[in-house]
């Protein structure tokens, strides 16, 4: 059975750890799939992810569009529209990480986590909710982190980007829920992607696996079949919410 049969999803940051996995999953569940990723270096990885997605039988399509960036966010919607007809959901996955000290964190490192962390979601679903209250429908699904609930030593700014999400998730599903437009967010724990192979490396790695009642570290599917919940009518009546895919880490 596929759930999201002809949908079209946008799925930012998707080249590759968790946003591919997503991209992956909502494809095989029938869902035509535009994705984007940031830099010149990743072009190939989104060359071959487009590839692998049009394989399971759907209309892909790569954009090279950052996601920080106001103008390219409306640019790149209105090609998607145009290309697909409309966006059923929008996946709000592009991030990244620069941890330091709050007495070592410079400014620049802030905005810069700022921009493409927190202030991409709003770019992004600005743009998104337009052909969405067009269809009186949608699911817009922003990520999170475990972080930005519990918050972290180290990670000042990107706690600080991932807890502003879920405040404006909160918001947002409020305003557009008599739209019939879902807005949630997820906040993944420690999974295992590129960002952060170093929590497996070295003594510390034991001591993240004590604090996790499951014993070991998430992989990126797992998020993916969380998103295809929310993103699916498997999770109709569910709006406004945070869905901790954390091994039980906030326990």
């Amino acid at each position: 059975m596929k759930l999201l049969d002809q949908k079209v999803s946008i799925v930012t940051g998707a080249a590759r750890g968790i946003g591919e996995a997503i991209a992956i999953k909502l494809a095989e569940h029938g869902s035509h799939v535009a994705f984007t990723y940031v830099s010149d270096s990743s072009a190939e990885k989104a060359a071959a992810l487009e590839e692998r997605l049009k394989a399971l039988g759907v209309k892909a399509k790569a954009y090279k569009s950052n996601a920080g960036d106001f103008a390219a966010c409306e640019s790149f919607v209105n090609d998607v529209v145009k290309e697909f007809g409309t966006v059923d959901v929008c996946v709000n996955n592009a991030g990244i990480s620069k941890d330091n000290l709050l007495l070592r964190l410079t400014p620049d490192q802030w905005d810069e986590v700022m921009d493409i962390n927190l202030k991409s979601v709003f770019n992004m679903t600005k743009q998104v909710i337009r052909p969405m209250m067009k269809a009186k429908a949608g699911s817009i699904i922003n990520m999170s982190s475990i972080v930005g609930v519990s918050g972290n030593a180290g990670q000042s700014s990107y706690a600080a980007s991932k807890a502003g999400i879920i405040g404006f998730t909160k918001s947002v599903a409020k305003e557009l829920g008599s739209r019939n437009i879902r807005c949630n967010a997820i906040a993944p724990g420690f999974v295992e992607t590129d960002m952060t192979h170093y929590l497996k490396e070295g003594a510390g790695a034991e001591d993240f696996l004590k604090k996790i009642p499951l014993g070991r570290f998430g992989r990126a599917e797992e998020i993916a079949n969380t998103t295809l919940f929310l993103a699916s009518e498997l999770g109709s009546y569910i709006t406004g919410q945070v869905i901790s895919a954390c091994g039980g880490l906030d326990i």
